[in-house]
């Protein structure tokens, strides 16, 4: 079948998910790989939004945190609160999910300002819960399509900490999780590489060259030593998630 490079991503992104992960689920991409992931290889997967639903069965993709989609399907809603100190800050989510507006080779995130802070050239939605999750989940997996605006060399604001200025700084910050372990694009995915932990490409997905990497990126790019090719969709990964967003579709309309 064939497939779109956004589509790719996002089962690439899917498959990183485990039938037994704990998944704080951001808005957008993140929703779209985490709840594919639950309707395909991740029956069992545990999917927590923001507002406080647990263990929500979306049949469609929710248009923001408050999307009652979400607390419909939920095994329980908790407080905004609880739901921070309790089970995030509380260590009990395994896997954090993250998009971002522009990320750096340390996998820092920005989703605050686009230039400088006093008169930036875009104002955006802010980091919301992002920073928390970011340094209380088990690990972090981020989604993001690939380009030089939002790969970019220095980012404009941090927002949410990767592995701030490489090597052993999240550590020395007093941030005992992991931090990002899967950098998934419509390009590639990278991974952070064990001493100096900057993002490095790990599997490349079919047709894309690294002449293209290089392109869509603002600072050079490393490739670990072994680079895999992305096993391409298959029929099944691509017509549930098809069906997903046709769903999302036709209960949202344009605004989906």
């Amino acid at each position: 079948m064939n497939y779109k490079p956004n589509e790719m991503m996002t089962i690439a992104a899917a498959r990183a998910l485990r039938n037994s992960d704990v998944t704080f689920v951001g808005i957008g991409m993140p929703s779209a790989a985490a709840n594919l992931a639950r309707l395909t290889h991740a029956p069992d997967i545990t999917l927590i939004y923001e507002s406080g639903t647990l263990a929500t069965k979306p049949t469609v993709l929710p248009l923001s945190i408050g999307d009652g989609e979400l607390c419909e399907t939920a095994l329980t809603t908790v407080s905004v609160p609880e739901m921070f100190r309790y089970w995030l800050q509380g260590g009990r989510i395994t896997v954090g999910f993250l998009g971002g507006a522009q990320i750096d080779k340390y996998a820092n995130l920005n989703t605050t300002v686009v230039g400088p802070y006093d008169k930036p050239k875009v104002r955006l939605p802010g980091g919301g819960g992002a920073p928390e999750i970011a340094t209380s989940c088990g690990e972090i997996f981020i989604i993001m399509a690939q380009g030089k605006r939002s790969f970019v060399e220095k980012l404009d604001f941090v927002t949410s900490l990767g592995y701030g200025e490489g090597g052993d700084h999240r550590e020395r910050l007093g941030v005992k999780t992991k931090g990002p372990t899967k950098l998934v694009t419509d390009l590639c995915v990278f991974e952070p590489d064990p001493v100096t932990k900057e993002m490095t490409v790990t599997s490349i997905h079919p047709g894309v060259t690294r002449e293209q990497i290089q392109d869509a990126t603002g600072w050079t790019v490393k490739y670990a030593d072994e680079v895999a090719e992305t096993p391409a969709p298959t029929e099944k990964e691509l017509t549930v998630l098809r069906e997903l967003h046709a769903r999302t579709a036709r209960a949202h309309g344009e605004a989906a």
